[in-house]
């Protein structure tokens, strides 16, 4: 994908999904843009139909975390190039999760292809951790400061998203996980909800994946930008390929800071354009601080539509 030239817009900030707002069907009604054959690109360099796992795959093929870690990459990469393609190029960037290596893409960090092959890495490697060690994840609303450190006295609970000021996703095993929805009002949550994910991310318990990720981090080539990708690890911005490699291998294991890291774009930054599919990331940006105009197009008229 060659990176678009022209002004940056310093008040936008692009926002690339993680793998669970992927589901069937999600590249329908992309299939049409201009920019469709860089799915072709992405199934290329991981050597998976990345076309079929988007038209044809149902639910349940396509959310399996190798499949949809590849799948939502390659949509948001068609929804970042019809974006620039309309004369739109967005400062900063922003990623949850997988969306982080969507960011770096976007960012000219790293190529189509690099990036392409890191998924596929990546979420086969997650996919053998989270069948080693089996666990889940479970959401967590309307906790304060007492109820996150509640969480601590937990065995084999881990916070892996803090994706607000009241709201929590955790990690853990089926038993710490199990021992958590049966007493979260009595810790201090309101509502806790298990979440029909594939393993415990972002939790030690992906540690297995570690190496090999590791390894493909390494082989890697890196780029420069001017873009600002903010990280999820730590809610900083980041340009220096090293860090980015430090830090991307750190995600695997640590929590994504994702309420830091949207607190940490300046607050000239007044529109969020989120990439396909799905609209998760504009539901918790617009909780963590005031925006002027949110968008999250469902279609590639949509896209061309925006005007920030």
């Amino acid at each position: 994908m060659t990176e678009p030239t022209g002004a940056f817009l310093d008040d936008v900030v692009a926002l690339f999904p993680g793998q669970g707002s992927i589901g069937a069907g999600a590249g329908t009604s992309w299939r049409d843009s201009a920019h469709w054959g860089l799915v072709e690109e992405v199934s290329e360099a991981a050597g998976v139909d990345v076309a079929r796992l988007l038209l044809e795959a149902d639910d349940e093929e396509v959310v399996r975390t190798d499949n949809a870690q590849l799948a939502t990459f390659a949509l948001s990469m068609v929804g970042y190039r019809d974006l620039t393609a309309h004369g739109a190029r967005p400062r900063y960037l922003l990623g949850h999760s997988l969306g982080e290596f969507s960011a770096l893409v976007a960012a000219g960090l790293l190529s189509v292809a690099a990036g392409a092959r890191l998924i596929a890495v990546r979420g086969s490697a997650m996919a053998r951790a989270a069948r080693e060690t089996p666990g889940s994840m479970v959401a967590l609303m309307g906790g304060d400061d007492d109820a996150r450190a509640a969480l601590s006295a937990l065995e084999g609970v881990w916070v892996a998203n803090v994706n607000g000021t009241q709201q929590l996703v955790v990690s853990g095993t089926r038993e710490g996980l199990t021992d958590l929805l049966e007493r979260h009002r009595d810790l201090g949550w309101r509502r806790a909800t298990a979440l029909p994910v594939g393993g415990a991310f972002h939790s030690p318990l992906m540690a297995p994946a570690q190496g090999e990720l590791d390894d493909a981090l390494a082989r890697a080539a890196w780029g420069t930008t001017e873009h600002v990708v903010v990280a999820n690890v730590d809610g900083r911005p980041h340009a220096d390929p090293a860090e980015w490699r430090d830090l991307l291998s750190r995600q695997l294991t640590s929590p994504v800071e994702f309420l830091d890291a949207t607190l940490a774009l300046p607050p000239s930054v007044r529109v969020t354009v989120e990439m396909p599919p799905g609209a998760v990331l504009t539901g918790l940006t617009k909780r963590i601080r005031e925006f002027d105009h949110q968008y999250a197009p469902a279609d590639p008229a949509e896209m061309g539509a925006i005007t920030p």
